[in-house]
C-alpha cells in the first residue's frame, strides 16, 4: 500500500511539475502576443490619424472654395435677374443662404477633424496661441526638433496640453505654468503649474476623484501606445506628464506619404499649392 502512495505521489509531482513547465512555456508566447496586438493597435490608430489629415485638407481647402464659389455665382445670377425678383431672387436668396451654411459646417467638420491651428501654425507655435490667457505667464519650450512629427503624436500631444491648460485657467488663473517637450524615439508631454494642484483627497494617498479631462488625457496619451500621469508637486501645483511612442506613428506615415515629383515635393501639397 505504501509503494502505491508513493508511486501515486511520484506520478502527482511530475504530473505538477509537468503543468507549471508548460505554464512558463506558454509565458513568452503570451507576451508576444500581447505586444503584437499593442503594436497593431497602435498602426491603426496612427492610420486613422494620417486619413483624418488628408480628409480635413480636401474637406477644408478644396470642398470649402468650390461651394463659396457656388455662392458668389449665385448671388451674380441673383443680381442678374432682378428683373424678375417675384420669380427668382426668393429663390436664390435661399439657395444661397443654405450653401452659406453647408460652408460653415463643412469648416467646422474640418476643424473637429483635426485642430486647424498644428497645420496652420505647428505644433509650438499652436500651443502658445491656446495658452494666451489661460494664467499670470506660460512658458512653451521644445527640446529637440519640431518638424515632422508623425499626425497622431502631434494630435495627442496638442490636446493633452490644451486640456491640462485649460484646467490651469479653470482652476489656477494666477497661477504661472511651463509647458516643456522633448523629443528622442519618444514624444515627451510636460505641463507644470503653480497652482493649489490636485484635490486633497489625492494630496492624502486617496483616490483623486473620478473627471473627464484627466481621462481624457490619459486617453489620448494611450491611442498611440504611450502613457499619461497626473500628479501635485510638493509645495503646491500640478504636473501632467505624457510619453508619446513615434515609432508606430512614423511607420505608418512613411506608409501614407504621397508620392514625390522629381524634384522630391509630395504630389497632394503640389497640388494644394497650386504649383
Amino acid at each position: 500500500m505504501r509503494a502505491v502512495l508513493a508511486r501515486t505521489a511520484v506520478l502527482a509531482g511530475a504530473f505538477a511539475a509537468g503543468a507549471m513547465a508548460a505554464h512558463a512555456a506558454s509565458i513568452p508566447h503570451l507576451l508576444r502576443l500581447t505586444g503584437e496586438l499593442q503594436r497593431s493597435r497602435e498602426r491603426i490608430l496612427a492610420s486613422r490619424e494620417e486619413e483624418r489629415r488628408r480628409l480635413r485638407h480636401g474637406l477644408h481647402d478644396e470642398l470649402g472654395p468650390t461651394l463659396a464659389s457656388l455662392a458668389m455665382s449665385l448671388d451674380a445670377a441673383r443680381i442678374t435677374l432682378a428683373c424678375e425678383p417675384e420669380r427668382m431672387d426668393p429663390l436664390l436668396a435661399d439657395v444661397r443662404d443654405r450653401l452659406a451654411v453647408a460652408v460653415g459646417e463643412i469648416r467646422e467638420l474640418a476643424h473637429g477633424l483635426r485642430p486647424p491651428a498644428l497645420d496652420d501654425l505647428g505644433l509650438v507655435a499652436a500651443i502658445e496661441s491656446f495658452a494666451e490667457g489661460c494664467c499670470e505667464r506660460v512658458d512653451v519650450r521644445f527640446d529637440g526638433e519640431a518638424a515632422d512629427l508623425p499626425a497622431a503624436v502631434e494630435v495627442a500631444a496638442y490636446r493633452i496640453v490644451q486640456e491640462a491648460l485649460t484646467n490651469v485657467r479653470l482652476h489656477a488663473p494666477d497661477s504661472t505654468a511651463l509647458v516643456l517637450l522633448s523629443r528622442d524615439t519618444e514624444l515627451h508631454v510636460l505641463v507644470a503649474d503653480t497652482g493649489p494642484g490636485l484635490p486633497d483627497a489625492s494630496r492624502n494617498g486617496g483616490p483623486p476623484k473620478p473627471r473627464r479631462g484627466l481621462a481624457a488625457m490619459r486617453e489620448w496619451a494611450a491611442e498611440v501606445g504611450g502613457g499619461c500621469a497626473i500628479t501635485s508637486r510638493t509645495g503646491g501645483g500640478t504636473v501632467v506628464t505624457a510619453r508619446l511612442p513615434l515609432a508606430a506613428a512614423e511607420a505608418v506615415q512613411r506608409y501614407h506619404r504621397p508620392p514625390a515629383d522629381r524634384n522630391g515635393r509630395a504630389a497632394e501639397r503640389r497640388q494644394g499649392n497650386g504649383r
